[in-house]
């Protein structure tokens, strides 16, 4: 069901700067694992302002054009959302643990069609401590790659046609009449209700529906499946980083569309889960220079490794 995509690699004895498993040596980690509070507040600021604006700017235009071409846009920035939310989930965003767990987990999780809270948390803790171990709550996501190209067009119709969203928010929708899920489900109500009233305020309530929901239900779902495979997709369970994780060189497109905020450097992120997405690129650099990556792990793009995890099968 795994490892279809694991490249060969050599034993890494480790280096001046690097333990033997990739993780940085004390002195090096005490300097990655820096929060920049100051910068991560602007940050947040323009995350939050930005869909604002572009709300604002298709009330300004006013016109049926400016309505679609906002819905991709609306979900590359629900995706920024997710991706603040997953750094708050790592209590990364702020070294102030009551500001990190309110701003990064209650609203982004609230923001990013969560229950605004710890849940998510609770879950990518299990992803960290054994990718593709048996608490994996990602398991079927990343596996049996490589996979056969109609198998993967019926993945991705799937997510623009809204199935998977219905599949990722059913028990969050339906909670309400189930016991188990009925608290989260009010929380999750909650949280889109507040979201409503901000375009209640407006005067254009309607927008909810179109420049929140349909960019969340059909196309927030493809780009955070793009990404979720590319990040793990075909790799398998070791006590080695570079078994589970894809290296994929990075882009200025594809940083602002795909994998904001650092999330693209993922092997780095899994080496030492406790560092900020602002010095993954460095530490990303320290494990290239020091031979933890070495060039057969690393794709030259994106689109390079989604045409590895298809199979020339019918």
């Amino acid at each position: 069901m795994t490892g279809g995509m694991v490249p060969d690699f050599s034993v890494f004895g480790g280096s001046d700067r690097l333990r033997s498993d990739g993780r940085p040596r004390p002195e090096l980690r005490a300097e990655l694992r820096r929060i920049p509070n100051l910068r991560n507040t602007i940050t947040t600021i323009s995350v939050l302002v930005l869909p604002a604006a572009l709300v604002w700017a298709v009330v300004a235009i006013g016109n049926w054009l400016a309505l679609v071409a906002a819905i991709p846009l609306m979900a590359t920035l629900q995706n920024r959302l997710f991706i603040l939310h997953h750094e708050g989930a790592h209590r990364l965003l702020f070294s102030n643990r009551r500001i990190n767990d309110l701003v990064g987990v209650n609203l982004f999780g609230w923001l990013s069609f969560g229950t605004g809270t710890h849940d998510y948390r609770r879950g990518h803790a299990n992803h960290h401590r054994d990718e593709f171990g048996p608490k994996e709550p990602d398991f079927l996501l990343y596996s049996f790659y490589p996979i056969a190209g109609e198998s993967m067009r019926r993945k991705l119709v799937r997510d623009v046609t809204g199935i998977s969203a219905v599949r990722v928010l059913k028990n969050r929708l339906t909670g309400i009449f189930h016991r188990r899920f009925f608290v989260n489900s009010l929380r999750f109500y909650g949280g889109q209700l507040a979201v409503f009233g901000v375009f209640w305020i407006t005067g254009r309530p309607w927008m909810y529906l179109w420049l929140w929901v349909v960019p969340y239900v059909f196309i927030y779902q493809l780009l955070n499946r793009l990404r979720a495979i590319a990040e793990h997709g075909g790799m398998t369970r070791s006590p080695d980083r570079r078994a589970a994780s894809h290296v994929i060189r990075q882009s200025r497109l594809v940083r602002a569309i795909l994998v904001p905020y650092g999330v693209g450097y993922h092997l780095a992120h899994h080496v030492d889960s406790g560092v900020p997405f602002r010095n993954l690129p460095a530490l990303t650099r320290i494990l290239t220079d020091d031979g933890y990556i070495t060039p057969e792990l690393v794709w030259s793009s994106y689109p390079a490794l989604w045409r590895g995890l298809i199979t020339a099968e019918a």
